[in-house]
């Protein structure tokens, strides 16, 4: 893997990645805005197999938002994350503050070079694999790196979220 940005300059996911010296690859692809899923897109028009691609999730855990960063063929278990990250109840976020707070739109939400420096926890599904893919930061814009890349750059954790 090489270190690359995308043809537009970067995201504020490519710039975080190369900013902290990792190692990573831009994978774009023509969005298509009738997609039902977009993590399975992404990994239909990459080739890919979904399980290495992750979506990235945003929930309200007792009131503080937290990322939760899934295969795209799974579901976030909101309990699970509670645990994880030591709360009692959550539940998914309102759009419109993800957005804002992520300083990316729905459906290209990365968990990398967020606005807004938020609790993280990547599926530990993730070790099972060399490399995954999320969003770059922006729809139809992946972006393949490490998973223990991931974890070191967001500060995340790894545990059993995804059902």
């Amino acid at each position: 893997m090489a270190k690359k940005t995308d043809a537009a300059g970067g995201t504020p996911a490519t710039l975080a990645l190369t900013r902290a010296g990792v190692e990573f690859t831009a994978h774009p692809y023509e969005h298509d805005p009738r997609a039902a899923s977009f993590g399975l897109e992404a990994a239909e028009k990459l080739g890919l197999d979904p399980e290495r691609v992750f979506k990235t999730l945003l929930a309200t855990v007792d009131g503080d938002l937290v990322v939760g960063v899934v295969p795209v063929t799974a579901l976030l278990d909101l309990k699970a994350l509670a645990a994880a990250v030591g709360g009692k109840r959550a539940e998914m976020a309102d759009p419109r503050v993800a957005e804002r707070k992520t300083g990316y739109v729905v459906g290209g939400i990365s968990p990398l070079g967020q606005k807004t420096s938020l609790t993280t926890v990547v599926d530990e599904s993730a070790i099972l694999h060399e490399t995954m893919y999320v969003s770059g930061g922006r729809r139809g814009f992946d972006i393949e790196l490490a998973p223990d890349d991931l974890v070191r750059v967001t500060g995340a954790s790894y545990a059993a979220i995804a059902r």
